[in-house]
C-alpha cells in the first residue's frame, strides 16, 4: 500500500523515523515523501498539508499522514479540501475510530506530545482499518458530513 507522508520542520525528524521503520517495510507499506525535503525552521505547514491533500484527491485509494509539533494545524489545514478527512489521534484506538467510524483518509501526528511507538501503532492501525460501511449509522453520519460539503 502508498501511503502519502508530508511533515514540516516540527515533524520532519518523526517522519523520517517513520519512512525508515523496518516493521512496516515488512507489512509492505510504501510511504511517499511529499516533503518537508530538508529541515527549514521557517517552512509553512500548510504548504505541505495542500500538497498531500492535493495527492490523495488524486488517488483516492490511497491514505495520507501529516506531522507538524502539534499535529493540529495540519489537521486545520487538511481539512479545508472537499472529501479530505483529517483526524488528529493520540491513541491507537483514536486511530482505529478515525477510519473506522470517520471514513478518515489523512491520519494527523503531533510530534512533541506521544512516544514514536505509539506513533507507529497509531499508524499501522491507521492503515490496517476499514471504514465501517455507508449502510452503518457511521456512514450515514459521514454521509451527512459529505452532504454539507456538497452543498457549501
Amino acid at each position: 500500500m502508498k501511503v502519502f507522508i508530508a511533515s514540516d520542520h516540527g515533524g520532519f525528524d518523526l517522519k523520517r523515523e517513520i519512512i525508515h521503520n523496518e516493521d512496516f517495510k515488512k507489512i509492505d507499506i510504501e510511504f511517499i515523501d511529499l516533503g518537508a525535503p530538508e529541515l527549514k525552521s521557517d517552512d509553512d505547514y500548510p504548504d505541505y498539508a495542500f500538497t498531500l491533500v492535493d495527492e490523495i484527491k488524486k488517488h483516492p485509494s490511497n491514505l495520507g499522514i501529516l506531522i507538524c509539533r502539534s499535529g493540529i494545524g495540519m489537521s486545520i489545514a487538511a481539512n479545508k479540501a472537499k472529501g479530505i478527512y483529517a483526524a488528529l489521534c493520540f491513541t491507537p484506538k483514536h486511530a482505529i475510530m478515525a477510519r473506522e467510524h470517520n471514513n478518515a483518509n489523512v491520519l494527523c501526528l503531533d510530534s512533541d506530545y506521544e512516544d514514536k511507538e505509539i506513533h507507529f501503532k497509531m499508524i499501522e492501525n491507521f492503515i490496517k482499518t476499514e471504514f465501517a460501511g455507508f449502510e452503518t449509522r457511521h456512514g450515514r453520519r459521514v454521509k451527512e458530513i459529505m452532504d454539507f460539503e456538497d452543498n457549501i
